[in-house]
């Protein structure tokens, strides 16, 4: 049974970035999440249709980030060494910058949004514009054949069904095939307090201690696991079928496991003490926003994410206490936030403008890249705010 632990109060489509006559019609709904005390599983209590999140007009592009497109090529290289696939198959493959790391005869991707989908397919990669189900596995399975290694990135967490999910990877593996996914990690959450990491893509935040449960029934076993940094902190999860003796179990699953022990990722108390620091964080924030307005300080958003859509929504930050929220990313520019109505803007060349005195890290995720790129902003007296782990204005 699942038990609500925090709730995020009522949130837009996080990547729902709107044009100006757009906000008459927004779509909201509540963010609330729980824990399963049989699956140990952590979900949201309303999964969104997923036709309100991956559409046409979906804005997010994996590519955009110089972190992720090198975490991509370095990931593609270890499979290709470790397993030496003849046939590999991606989840979610966005705008192909993990797939196109592979050769195109080789190669096969499915990818919901139809725009992500067309672009990867004009690259020559066979891409399949549907969601990951029993029904596409098994078209695969008939037209391609089975595959050696599925890979996914931050698109396991999107699914609400996520027994059937596996269920059609587990379908579609070649008897010695792998089953790779990376995925934000609860751990980092609950130790980072980075209550952003739930969203409505989002429809689960896994623990390796929740993914063994529900692989296993799936016929999968978890082989090995590796900690990654990106997205926040994530778990790179390796699994192969039951019935395949031939690869031997790592010592990272285990240690894992009594890793997620130790910090109570089992237990209801460790969330409901999560969801207190949620509020305080809340609490904190608001007030140092106001503090800033308050002695005329210019303070922008930098970064317009899905993580900065539930933080200023919960927080109720608009435009009162933000001037603007910058973002390279060229789908969500002249447009406004979800919910709050910020506009989102193009970053000028040179960096940060002048004017400003303070940028709120709405992409904490990525503080080493986005310090590196804004030297000037930084020499010139301007600075950063963090959330995570608590409220605070950080050093140069």
């Amino acid at each position: 049974m699942k038990v609500k632990f925090l709730d995020l109060g009522n949130q837009p489509i996080a990547n729902g970035f709107l044009k100006p006559d757009q906000t008459k019609d927004e779509f909201f709904f509540n963010l609330s999440i729980g824990f399963d005390r049989e699956t140990k599983l952590v979900s949201l209590m309303e999964f969104v249709d997923k036709g309100k999140l991956f559409n046409e007009d979906y804005v997010y592009v994996s590519s955009g980030s110089k972190t992720m497109r090198k975490h991509f090529k370095t990931t593609s290289k270890l499979i290709k060494d470790r397993f030496s696939p003849k046939k590999v198959l991606e989840i979610g493959s966005n705008d192909g910058v993990f797939i196109k790391n592979f050769a195109r005869s080789k190669s096969l991707a499915v990818e919901p949004c139809g725009n992500f989908a067309e672009l990867t397919n004009k690259l020559g990669y066979k891409t399949r514009a549907s969601f990951w189900n029993q029904e596409t596995s098994d078209n695969i399975v008939q037209e391609d054949g089975t595959v050696d290694v599925v890979f996914s990135a931050n698109c396991m967490c999107h699914i609400p069904d996520l027994y059937n999910a596996f269920k059609a990877v587990e379908s579609v593996l070649s008897p010695d095939g792998v089953f790779i996914f990376e995925d934000p990690s609860l751990d980092n959450m609950i130790v980072k307090n980075s209550f952003d990491q739930i969203y409505d893509e989002h429809a689960h935040i896994f623990s390796v201690i929740a993914l063994s449960n529900v692989l296993n029934e799936a016929g999968l076993e978890i082989f090995d696991v590796q900690k990654l940094t990106v997205h926040g902190g994530s778990n790179r999860i390796f699994a192969k079928k039951k019935s395949n003796e031939w690869i031997k179990i790592e010592k990272s699953v285990k240690e894992s496991l009594d890793k997620e022990v130790e910090l109570g990722l089992g237990e209801f108390k460790t969330y409901e003490n999560f969801a207190i620091r949620v509020q305080e964080n809340k609490r904190q924030l608001v007030n140092l926003l106001k503090d800033l307005k308050n002695n005329n300080k210019k303070v922008i958003g930098y970064g317009a994410t899905s993580k900065s859509t539930v933080v200023y929504n919960y927080c109720g930050i608009d435009r009162s206490l933000l001037f603007c929220v910058t973002d390279t990313t060229s789908y969500k520019q002249n447009k406004l936030a979800p919910g709050v109505h910020i506009p989102v803007v193009s970053p000028p060349d040179t960096g940060i403008d002048e004017t400003v005195d303070y940028a709120f890290l709405g992409a904490w995720n990525f503080e080493k890249e986005i310090r590196q790129k804004e030297k000037k902003f930084l020499k010139r007296g301007g600075k950063f705010i963090t959330h995570v782990p608590t409220v605070k204005v950080l050093e140069a």
